[in-house]
């Protein structure tokens, strides 16, 4: 069984857990540990879990509320982490003891019964990478933090049974938000953050029958709203509003079956 919840998404910090059962065993993967030590510590626990439970985490790419705690988090629970080398680099290629593992795009490499394939995003980050994971049956797409979405990024959106979806702002919204206008250019530009509508676009490439969850994520509190991105979602999908989810800064989401 291959489920997944956000633990918190948005600019103040994201992270995002990965599970797949088999067997009576459950590998559980960390995307992304953009907050405080002692604040994901809070959010573990508010799903009964704790950070021994944890077997990786994986590192999308350098900004702050994307990478966080997780140098803190290895060193103390002696968790092996993956990233890119280029987003290593970008944060002065700290020593992870020898649980540093260097991801590549199209490079599968597998965290107990999962199986995960990092690709190449276009974002404003030295090498950032998102991913797609599978436990051999179900297959789950993590898609945040892009400017524009590509037809190879697209292709390894096919067939998913479920995506957590980047729907970082509305249009509007940003153009007539306080942003200084070289912060709208890069949050808009073709290497920022997706907007409702790119997002919905995306939806709509990669929906089919077997597409269980579309969990919108990254959400910004000053350029975007929940309703707004429920009806844009559902627009793109045929679907309800009411049955669009939306991942929050302080609560993320529930557990969701891919």
């Amino acid at each position: 069984m291959l489920r997944f919840r956000s633990l918190g998404s948005g600019s103040t910090g994201n992270a995002t857990l990965v599970e797949a059962t088999s067997g009576g065993r459950t590998s559980r993967l960390l995307v992304d540990c953009g907050f405080t030590l002692r604040h994901l510590d809070a959010r573990l626990a508010r799903v009964g879990l704790a950070a021994s439970d944890i077997d990786a985490v994986f590192i999308t790419h350098e900004h702050g509320d994307h990478i966080g705690c997780a140098h803190a988090l290895s060193r103390r629970e002696r968790l092996p982490v993956w990233m890119s080398e280029g987003t290593w680099l970008a944060t002065g290629g700290r020593d992870f003891e020898g649980r540093l593992n260097l991801a590549r795009d199209s490079v599968d490499f597998s965290v107990g019964d999962l199986s995960v394939h990092p690709f190449t995003v276009p974002h404003d980050a030295r090498e950032p990478l998102q991913l797609r994971c599978t436990d051999g049956a179900r297959s789950l797409g993590v898609l945040t933090d892009l400017g524009h979405v590509t037809p190879y990024v697209l292709a390894q959106l096919a067939g998913l049974d479920a995506l957590l979806l980047e729907c970082n702002h509305d249009s509007d919204l940003l153009a007539a938000s306080a942003y200084p206008a070289f912060l709208k250019l890069r949050v808009g530009g073709n290497y920022g953050h997706l907007s409702n509508t790119a997002a919905a676009d995306i939806a709509r490439a990669v929906h089919h029958g077997g597409l269980r969850h579309v969990l919108a994520a990254h959400l910004s509190e000053q350029n975007n709203r929940p309703e707004i991105v429920r009806q844009v979602l559902a627009g793109a999908l045929g679907a309800s509003e009411q049955d669009m989810l939306t991942a929050t800064a302080a609560d993320g989401s529930p557990w969701l079956d891919a």
